[in-house]
């Protein structure tokens, strides 16, 4: 099971004259990364909520907003009145100090600091028991939301991977070629250099013998196919959620490989097929960037 790092979630709860709204969305993230947007009542609780989200997220950058309306229109904040009287009292007399005439200052002084604040009282635990299924609720449909972006993701994974295993298989008939490609190569810078009859043909052949044996790539391709048949095995897995780590150490090994067998190529052909798979390569990291 594979689940993308990229996921919306929505989930409203009543409680009494309130309506609880939580809101989640999650981007690319190396690790879990949670912002929390809360009312002020719901400090006490961010503790908890971060555990929930750890619990039941794994892995992104996840934004976590709760919104409370009250059906009754009933806010939780309150007016500061003696601050508001002491600011109107100073605002008033200045005015008259400067004879500005009659000014209007309620706007002025509830955008002052302290004026207008929160009042402060705890979370009910009743309410806190229902804000929780929310969270719950909201996280749940996130995954859901994951699971399916995670399913398509899957599907262009396995093909690029295996379009990596099928130019691997495209290997094997140029292997010869390349071979004697590099022993008339040799032949040649020789005969040019020294003269085809000063030319050792024992010491040649030993020499054929360790280039060969140094452009061998059996041991690439042997495992190369090994980490490609253990990406799709992981791909497969429907027990582990979190893969996306274990994915992009994989494909760094492919890449080793590839780079590997591109380094000892030696043909135009063979050139062409490492090509093809770095470019598929490059769009499995890309994708995996996106995995949980």
């Amino acid at each position: 099971m594979l689940h993308s790092m990229t996921g919306y979630g929505r989930a409203s709860k009543s409680f009494g004259e309130k309506t609880i709204n939580v809101e989640l969305r999650s981007l690319n993230s190396k690790f879990l990364d949670a912002r929390l947007r809360t009312p002020i009542t719901y400090k006490e609780k961010e503790t908890q909520i971060r555990k929930l989200i750890t619990d039941h997220l794994h892995r992104g950058k996840i934004d976590l907003n709760i919104e409370v309306e009250s059906l009754s229109g009933e806010g939780d904040f309150s007016i500061n009145k003696s601050l508001f009287r002491s600011y109107y009292k100073e605002l008033k007399g200045l005015a008259e100090e400067l004879k500005m005439g009659d000014q209007e200052f309620m706007q002025a002084i509830i955008r002052i600091p302290n004026v207008v604040g929160p009042v402060a009282k705890g979370l009910n635990d009743d309410e806190w028991v229902v804000a929780q299924e929310a969270i719950k609720e909201a996280m749940a449909k996130m995954n859901v939301y994951r699971k399916s972006e995670g399913e398509v993701t899957k599907t262009d994974l396995s093909g690029r991977v295996k379009s990596i295993i099928e130019a691997l298989e495209e290997v094997p008939p140029l292997e010869a070629e390349r071979k004697e490609k590099m022993r008339q190569r040799l032949k040649q810078n020789l005969d040019e250099g020294l003269g085809s009859e000063n030319v050792d043909k024992n010491r040649f052949e030993q020499e054929i013998i360790y280039y060969i044996e140094k452009i061998d790539i059996s041991e690439e391709k042997m495992r190369l196919a090994q980490h490609c048949e253990f990406f799709l095995e992981q791909l497969a897995d429907k027990k582990n959620i979190q893969k996306g780590r274990k994915l992009s150490f994989i494909s760094q090994e492919m890449g080793r490989e590839i780079n590997t067998l591109g380094a000892k190529a030696y043909s135009a052909g063979l050139q062409r097929l490492v090509v093809k798979m770095k470019d598929e390569l490059e769009k499995i990291k890309e994708q995996i960037a996106n995995v949980v």
